[in-house]
């Protein structure tokens, strides 16, 4: 098999991705900008979406589930009193009311949204069906009776109503959600239809679309030292994870892949911990006994 090309070079770029491109593109972009080996994105933005995408290179894709994992804030507009295809402003309308409901309403009935709620994805959508991805079937014609799945809203709250036929709104949620499907369920629930306007993903984990460089300026420093500088710590991945400290010892050990002992600090037996050793990230791992039991092993 032939060895990928590039340079081992491990870190965060946070992208402020701009409409009209997708999430695979940015990061092909990023690899290539930083002549890097190895990149992956933390969530896919839709390609008419906007916001902060989150770019890991080389031993930061091994955080990559940890960001995914991480509550995510998304600022969105809904046109009411429509349905489309594809429920969002790119597709073909298939529905219309001329029902508008009033603000109070709208508030209302957002709070169905909080919590713990199932979602039906989007018929166009990367969701896999007998192995194929829904949205290349939908393109097809085929309309898939598509599984309700689990999402955790922290909240939802209308920030402005511009006119009646809009509303913008902001959403903070876990992983998987979709923003299309609340729009689309909120103009059902709502009894006036509608879609999404426009999509910005405000913040991912720890990371802020306000820090995020745009395409132009990764273009401008593509090759260069000030574009390296641009790297964030690896180990801002794993925010959420408590931090142990490797004895020497016990370094030598998880480098390895093994057992190894950490000094105490704020982590129960059975947490999901990360652990350092002379300021560097070394593994991620289960903390047992005074031992940590690595499932990840950064090669820093």
């Amino acid at each position: 098999m032939a060895r990928k090309k590039g340079r081992d070079i491990s870190g965060w770029l946070i992208v402020d991705k701009p409409a009209g491109i997708t999430s695979t593109s940015v990061v092909n972009k990023v690899r290539w900008a930083l002549g890097a080996k190895k990149a992956g994105h933390a969530g896919t933005l839709d390609p008419a979406a906007t916001g902060v995408l989150a770019v890991a290179l080389g031993e930061a894709t091994k955080t990559v589930p940890f960001i995914t994992d991480a509550l995510k804030c998304y600022r969105f507009q809904v046109r009411l009193g429509a349905a489309t295809k594809t429920d969002d402003a790119e597709g073909e309308v298939t529905q219309t009311s001329d029902l508008r409901p009033t603000d109070d309403e709208i508030a209302e009935a957002l709070k169905a949204f909080e919590g713990d709620i199932e979602q039906v994805p989007p018929q166009f959508s990367a969701v896999k069906v007998d192995g194929e991805r829904a949205y290349a079937l939908a393109r097809a014609g085929e309309e898939m009776d598509l599984a309700a799945r689990p999402l955790y809203v922290e909240s939802l709250v209308m920030l402005a109503r511009p006119d009646a036929d809009t509303v913008e709104l902001e959403l903070v949620c876990g992983k998987g959600g979709y923003v299309r499907s609340i729009a689309r369920d909120l103009g059902q629930k709502l009894g006036c239809l509608g879609h999404v306007l426009w999509l910005r993903r405000e913040w991912s984990g720890p990371f802020e679309a306000s820090d995020g460089m745009t395409i132009e300026q990764i273009d401008e420093l593509a090759k260069t030292p000030e574009l390296d500088a641009k790297l964030l710590p690896v180990e801002l991945g794993l925010e959420d994870l408590p931090q142990l400290k490797a004895t020497p010892e016990g370094a030598v050990r998880l480098k390895n892949g093994n057992p190894g002992m950490v000094l105490p600090g704020e982590a129960e037996w059975g947490d999901e911990v990360w652990v350092s050793f002379e300021g560097q990230p070394l593994a991620v791992g289960i903390y047992k006994s005074g031992e940590v039991h690595p499932s990840r092993v950064f090669n820093l």
